[in-house]
């Protein structure tokens, strides 16, 4: 997994070049789930960074939260953070306690980056975050050939990670703005549902009434 860290602190974002294309699918994604589910529920932004997509949760009507644990990225987006938006600084495989349980969560470019055996850890942990009947929606990069040096997952790879999950749709996402090798990655856009929560015991059913 990249040194994201080291990579904020020198200005080395080339991910956030995409921001543009994805957000304007983003919003159209949203506008649809927002259309199957009129009652605005808590979002979740998981691996948020400096909090470029979190707010386009928060403008559909419900309470957005980005989770990310770098502190420089937090840090930035708690700087320009709007109404009705909380940052945590905190691990996507161990999430702090107190977050509650979320209606719609989102991952992008986050869990691509993870190798087979993170790739499980997060999806336990995505799970016991997730309110029985939630949506996942998930951008990440395809397994292609240029896999070793910008991250990316097949779609057997995405499923097998979230078993308690259901996918709905795996469509193509536009390339706009990644530049080689990214815009070569095939990336795309997986839709999940949680048709019923898991074990009652392991999955976070409060939710808090101040964010940590």
């Amino acid at each position: 997994m990249p040194d994201y860290a080291r990579l904020y602190r020198f200005g080395i974002t080339p991910w956030e070049r995409y921001a543009a294309t994805a957000r304007a699918e983003l919003a159209t994604r949203l506008d649809q789930e927002r259309a199957r589910r009129p009652q605005p529920g808590r979002a979740l932004d998981l691996g948020c960074g400096r909090g470029l997509f979190t707010p386009e949760l928060a403008r559909r009507g419900g309470a957005a939260v980005g989770i990310d644990n770098v502190p420089a990225a937090i840090e930035a987006a708690r700087e320009r953070a709007p109404d009705g938006v909380t940052y945590v600084l905190g691990d996507v495989l161990d999430p702090p306690d107190g977050l509650g349980a979320f209606d719609l969560l989102l991952d992008i470019g986050c869990f691509q980056g993870f190798d087979a055996g993170r790739r499980s850890a997060y999806g336990r942990a995505v799970t016991r975050l997730a309110a029985p009947g939630a949506t996942m929606l998930q951008l990440s990069f395809g397994a292609s050939r240029w896999r070793s040096l910008v991250g990316g997952v097949s779609q057997a790879e995405v499923e097998s990670a979230f078993p308690d999950w259901e996918l709905d749709t795996a469509d193509a996402a536009g390339t706009t703005g990644l530049g080689w090798p990214m815009n070569r990655t095939n990336p795309c856009w997986y839709r999940f549902h949680l048709p019923s929560g898991p074990d009652s015991t392991d999955t976070v059913r409060p939710t808090p009434t101040e964010a940590p």
